[in-house]
């Protein structure tokens, strides 16, 4: 491990090598066949399993001194490994591997009346920069989509995750090696100084073609500000989950629990209930009853505390506010243009769920709420890559520029034009 003394020149030095190396790597990666790259993705999930003691140990340091140093009990959970998230880990392996190779794949084709016939094929983006905190099997997760998709990576995992994630790359640099495929196509900056971020954010000479921040505000909010490469980014996930008056009632009492307090620590996890106005009141006092049960803070509206004395007044911050905790912020609206209403002023575009049976009313929600992923009569708890079939994601894009929601294999690649022609010239 490399010292944290080091000064910012051998900061500069080091990232401008993993720089080099990455690009280096990238373009025999490019050209790898689907075959060898399933081969170095199976190889790295039976490494994971090889070593799920030296990962258990390794994370068991981390979490030490995460709770030492009082880190939030979400956090926390958000860094902890146990055998199940293990096994979690290598399963979205083994399904990336089970997944299409995107790279060469046509897009689109047609032939122009001059008989040039011009093909849309999917290439890989190159060199791609993932900066995360906490969550030590973005490691896994990050090397395995660029890796299928062709594309070489240079992860800067958080310092809090950080003998976690080293432990979980060794595994993946093994699989690599039993492929024959380049070591350096999944690289890991070995230092903790945050001046190494500020490295990657600068493109390393030109060699990074994306950066992907998966982590907190501060962090998300720092890489948009000064990358100097394109960034897939979410700042922060303020989902919304609207109950219709329309709404099956225990359809709605299991979905509100889900989508807020089975992990409230995920970026897809529910901050503000909308309930309509019009909504029977034994429901929503059902509704809020679960989730005070469920042991949620509820911060609620004058309606509300009128259906549920022991919840906290609701400010304007708790609006804005991504807990990422036990907490949910909830208030009545006028039926469905009150909600879109309110989502349109405070939404961070993300992940919005609608709990309804009117067909008019999912109508409405789907064409004018203007967000990442859209959810009907479901938690938005399912606002994860594997739920949606790709293996895993690097992370969720709420931006509209090429890739939006969850970012897998296909959106880790770009494309060129093939133009086939006979001869043509142009008059």
């Amino acid at each position: 491990m490399l010292e944290k003394t080091r000064t910012q020149a051998d900061i500069t030095a080091l990232m401008a090598d993993i720089g080099r190396r990455a690009k280096s790597a990238a373009r025999p990666l490019a050209m790898a066949r689907t075959e060898q790259k399933n081969r170095a993705l199976d190889a790295m999930a039976a490494a994971i399993l090889t070593h799920r003691v030296g990962i258990l140990a390794a994370n068991a340091i981390d979490l030490e001194a995460a709770e030492a140093s009082g880190m939030a009990v979400s956090f926390v959970d958000r860094l902890r490994l146990d055998d199940g998230r293990i096994d979690g880990i290598v399963e979205g392996i083994r399904a990336i591997a089970a997944l299409p190779d995107p790279v060469g794949g046509v897009i689109a084709a047609w032939e122009r009346p001059n008989g040039l016939k011009i093909e849309r094929v999917r290439t890989p983006l190159g060199v791609i920069g993932v900066i995360y905190e906490s969550r030590p099997n973005v490691t896994a997760d990050a090397g395995a989509l660029c890796l299928k998709a062709g594309n070489a990576v240079i992860l800067r995992g958080g310092s809090d995750s950080f003998h976690s994630s080293r432990a979980i790359h060794q595994c993946l640099v093994e699989g690599l090696e039993a492929a024959g495929l380049p070591t350096d196509a999944i690289q890991m900056v070995p230092v903790s100084d945050r001046a190494a971020v500020g490295e990657l954010l600068t493109g390393l000479n030109g060699a990074v073609d994306v950066i992907v921040p998966r982590g907190g505000k501060s962090l998300v909010a720092r890489v948009q500000a000064d990358a100097r490469v394109p960034v897939f980014a979410h700042l922060e996930g303020l989902c919304h989950i609207y109950v219709d008056k329309s709404a099956d009632p225990a359809m709605a009492r299991a979905i509100v629990v889900n989508a807020k307090m089975r992990r409230t620590g995920i970026c897809g996890a529910a901050e503000t209930l909308l309930l309509d106005s019009a909504i029977d009141p034994a429901l929503a006092k059902d509704i809020l009853a679960d989730l005070a049960a469920a042991g949620c803070e509820i911060h609620g509206d004058g309606a509300v505390l009128h259906l549920l004395p022991q919840a906290q007044p609701a400010t304007e911050e708790d609006w804005r506010t991504e807990y990422l905790d036990a907490i949910i912020a909830a208030r009545f609206v006028d039926g469905i243009s009150g909600a879109i209403d309110h989502i349109a002023q405070w939404s961070s575009n993300h992940t919005e769920a609608v709990i309804a049976e009117d067909a008019t009313v999912v109508e409405r929600f789907f064409a004018e709420v203007d967000s990442a992923i859209l959810l009907h009569n479901a938690s938005t708890q399912f606002a994860d890559g594997g739920e949606f079939g790709m293996g895993a994601e690097i992370g969720i894009a709420t931006g509209k520029m090429h890739a939006r929601g969850p970012v897998g294999v296909e959106q880790l690649t770009s494309f060129n034009y093939r133009v086939h022609g006979t001869g043509q010239i142009r008059p």
